[in-house]
């Protein structure tokens, strides 16, 4: 566990950049966050996290003819050339194979004004306020940007797909065409930081003359997550670099505090109308706060959202989100997980649930 340190805030050369503690999504730092950008290819991270909930690993991709002459045609397709959806995935998030995220696009939504749609709905869904996509690959559109928070924020949901995460961790590979079948290529990860940062496990690299350098880069170090976005930066070098500043200062800055473990909380809901009187709720996950230097974990509180009464009329499924855990620092709130019902509990009559009936008008709930 790190201890406290008042690190000097680095100098950051992009034009906005921001550091969060990944499993939060807590800002430890920003300059210019919500400033309007184009993002680049980091805007493949959202691509690509939608291909992973949306299509087999093993769907044939087939490039045509638009997908195979879009800029940079990084692995010399050819229109009919195909590989499977995972090694797509891997070409696009490795070595930022610009087609091939057209190709997945039209694979999920069938063309890529549908997928843009898609995306700002995923956006907009995990918080996203300042975005706004009109391609698949992050290629120069004045009604295509974003700001280094909203990146964030995707950064932060894609980094929850494990599948996700161990592309974006992967320094080489190698993919295999479905046709021609003798075809195939060596992917060599444009994160630098991968290989010369300790702890590096992400993400996605980005560079147009429109947007600047971009990064978004993760590493972890013990108990510690960290995201940092850099967006228009100078050239390609001070991008890693200012992310590797971002980093640091996090790292030096940052201690994780035990808060909830889900296997100790015990709270339990009366249930109305059901065969059982109570049942009882856990976090839907272990809860952990990122604390900076000058807080006190003392001023940390956990509140519980929760009705005294819950009905049963269609019964209650294991898992079914009942209320939420609050953790409040002096006061207000900095964290939230769902509570959720640890068993199923069926519609019924059991002399608990009369009970529960009969002094449910003195509850207030």
């Amino acid at each position: 566990m790190n201890s406290f340190s008042f690190a000097a805030e680095p100098e950051i050369l992009a034009d906005s950049a921001i550091l969060v503690e990944a499993s939060t999504g807590r800002i430890i730092y920003e300059k210019n966050a919500d400033l309007q950008r184009e993002p680049a290819s980091m805007t493949k991270m959202l691509t690509c996290v939608l291909a992973l909930e949306n299509l087999d690993p093993l769907k044939e991709i087939t490039m045509n003819q638009a997908a195979a002459t879009t800029e940079d045609n990084t692995l010399n397709w050819a229109a009919g050339d195909s590989v499977s959806a995972k090694d797509m995935i891997n070409a696009v998030m490795l070595v930022s194979e610009n087609g091939g995220a057209i190709a997945l696009a039209q694979a999920v939504a069938g063309n890529n004004t549908e997928f843009a749609e898609i995306m700002n709905d995923k956006a907009k869904a995990i918080g996203c306020t300042d975005s706004h996509f009109v391609n698949p690959n992050g290629l120069p559109n004045p009604n295509h940007y974003s700001t280094a928070a909203d990146m964030a924020r995707i950064a932060v949901y894609c980094m929850k797909n494990e599948t996700f995460r161990e592309i974006v961790n992967t320094r080489r590979t190698s993919i295999h065409w479905r046709y021609p079948k003798d075809k195939w290529a060596e992917l060599n990860n444009t994160n630098e930081l991968l290989s010369k940062y300790k702890g590096a496990d992400g993400i996605k690299t980005g560079w147009t003359r429109a947007a600047g350098g971009c990064l978004a880069a993760s590493a972890k170090r013990g108990e510690i997550e960290l995201i940092a976005i850099v967006m228009h930066s100078t050239d390609q070098d001070t991008r890693f670099e200012d992310a590797t500043s971002l980093l640091n200062y996090g790292f030096e800055r940052v201690r994780m505090i035990g808060i909830l473990d889900k296997d100790k909380v015990d709270r339990r809901v009366f249930v109305r109308g059901g065969k059982k009187a109570t049942v009882r709720v856990e976090p839907l996950n272990d809860l952990n706060f990122p604390l900076m230097a000058g807080e006190d974990s003392k001023l940390l509180r956990v509140t519980y959202d929760l009705p005294k009464i819950v009905d049963a009329d269609k019964g209650i499924v294991k898992g079914k989100v009942l209320g939420e855990a609050v953790l409040r620092y002096d006061g207000k709130p900095v964290a939230r997980v769902p509570l959720v019902a640890c068993k199923n509990v069926d519609a019924g009559f059991s002399l608990g649930s009369l009970f529960v009936k009969i002094i449910a008008p003195f509850l207030n709930d």
